[in-house]
């Protein structure tokens, strides 16, 4: 059994590796021939012109995610301070099988309820188009919920109830030991919860296509259309042909920059909190 976990996570070790090679090997002469400024800086994306300027997806990608993180982070929080420490047990059970159901829904049907309901909704409110970042951040927001809530849940019950009880012992109210000692105890599961729902935010393309507007310019509000780095790359991977192929490979490459140093932030910021 020892050879076949250690075969198991070589293969995986060995899978992103692979995954690594080739998106920087058929990434990086892409991005090295159109020019790295023009093409992380250029404001146009227009294939049939040889103009590839990502820098438009890389600001509609910061900004849906940041939307994400802005509307779904504390909810998500919220909830599971409330399912681990002030939920009735007959309302628990409904509500813990239901944030499971949510993780599984699938992406394509998250962006059909944006397309059908939170769209006329947003164009009602505010008598906009309604696709757009403001539309897209409250359906990733909707979409992280499960990731934050089940990690944040689970390490706020991973904290020894000793921590509880002393702060009653103190005089702390019910409320004020829970949001005072066990969810500062609880934050490096808490952050690990936010990072995965941030991985999920960047990373999702179908739900994000249907409702962000899809226009390769630069926004000028909330409200405004955009197009995501993932979007992009599913938009047109399917005829894309020679430089045009390589550059959305390129854009595979910047993506994957982006969630790695997303990711070794989140891991300096919880090394340095404790």
């Amino acid at each position: 059994m020892k050879f076949v976990f250690l075969l198991t996570a070589c293969v995986s070790i060995l899978s992103v590796a692979l995954i690594c090679v080739f998106l920087f090997a058929n990434g990086l002469p892409a991005i090295f021939e159109i020019g790295v400024a023009d093409f992380l800086l250029g404001r146009t994306w227009k294939p049939g012109n040889d103009i590839y300027g990502i820098f438009p997806m890389i600001i509609g990608s910061i900004y849906v995610t940041a939307g994400a993180v802005i509307i779904g982070v504390p909810l998500g929080i919220l909830c599971a301070v409330f399912m681990a420490r002030f939920c009735p047990a007959k309302l628990y059970k409904i509500l813990k099988p239901a944030v499971s159901l949510l993780a599984g829904i699938p992406s394509i049907v998250y962006g059909f309820f944006g397309l059908v309901v939170i769209v006329p909704i947003v164009q009602d409110l505010f008598n906009v188009g309604g696709k757009g970042i403001f539309t897209a951040s409250i359906l990733l927001g909707i979409m992280i919920l499960p990731t934050v809530i089940g990690v944040s849940e689970s390490a706020i019950r991973a904290v020894p109830n000793s921590y509880y009880e002393g702060s009653l012992a103190l005089g702390a109210t019910h409320e004020r030991s829970v949001f005072f000692t066990l969810l500062p105890a609880a934050k490096q599961g808490i952050l690990a919860g936010v990072i995965l729902g941030v991985g999920r935010a960047i990373g999702e393309t179908m739900a994000v296509i249907m409702v962000a507007g899809n226009q390769a310019t630069m926004p000028e509000n909330i409200f405004s259309g955009v197009r995501t780095l993932t979007a992009n790359i599913v938009m047109e991977m399917g005829y894309a042909t020679d430089l045009h192929r390589e550059a959305l490979l390129g854009t595979g490459v910047v993506l994957f920059v982006f969630i790695l140093i997303i990711n070794l932030s989140f891991s300096a910021l919880k090394r340095r909190k404790s």
